[in-house]
């Protein structure tokens, strides 16, 4: 396989053939902040928190859909991309409900994370807040759609390792949901076969376990990497 050459922060790096500026520069231990990503499913580039600057243009870059080039040189972090990481994530804050005090994700949240990495204390928008449902209609998981950021996760993990097909966005902008099958209760998703993928990939509090008090959710996002590993390692025999 072809090896390019590219800079990251100044750093002479190497990459493979094919792989994304975030998948090379996680490797040579570069940080760049995602929320969408997940290791093991699809990019998407839909929360727009990896963007990344490129030399010789003005265009911000997402890291995880932009395939390493030779004599690329990329910066990862920089005044310009620390406040559009920013405004991402408050424009996040401010279309749904994020109260973390009471969510059982609360402490082990990717959006609060990222959020306090940034110093974010306050936001400088209106807040939308829309009163959304609550589906508990599951026997062991409940989603809650005030804490959902869209940012397609469960429904990659549900298609691409499950095969189920279970969850898709409907609507678009900010009316856009996430709907069970032909947008029923997700208790009552023929297609579901309860196999918690989808819960596990989720950053947020949108999709938990029942039974649990907030601050206490933990959730297995390498699970999801472990799982896509071994479908597409060959097996010898």
């Amino acid at each position: 396989m072809e090896t390019i050459s590219a800079r990251v922060d100044g750093e002479l790096i190497t990459a493979r053939e094919g792989q994304t500026v975030l998948e090379a520069a996680r490797d040579h231990g570069k940080y760049i902040p995602t929320l969408c990503y997940l290791k093991g499913l699809s990019a998407t580039g839909a929360c727009r928190v990896c963007m990344v600057e490129l030399a010789g243009t003005d265009r911000l870059l997402p890291a995880c859909t932009t395939p390493v080039q030779e004599g690329m040189s990329i910066r990862t972090t920089s005044p310009k991309l620390e406040e559009y990481r920013k405004i991402a994530i408050e424009l996040l804050l401010i279309e749904r409900n994020h109260i973390c005090s009471v969510c059982q994700s609360n402490g082990r949240c990717e959006l609060q994370a990222l959020a306090q990495s940034l110093e974010i204390t306050h936001v400088r928008y209106p807040y939308n807040n829309p009163r959304l449902p609550v589906d508990m209609s599951h026997p062991r998981y409940i989603v809650d759609h005030n804490r959902c950021i869209l940012c397609t996760r469960c429904i990659r993990a549900c298609a691409e390792l499950e095969g189920a097909h279970v969850w898709e966005l409907s609507a678009r902008g900010i009316s856009s949901r996430l709907v069970s099958d032909m947008a029923e209760d997700w208790g009552s998703a023929k297609n579901c076969t309860s196999c918690g993928k989808c819960v596990q990939a989720c950053p947020t509090g949108a999709l938990v376990e029942k039974g649990f008090a907030p601050t206490h959710m933990e959730k297995n996002c390498e699970m999801i990497a472990r799982i896509s590993a071994s479908r597409t390692t060959p097996h010898h025999t």
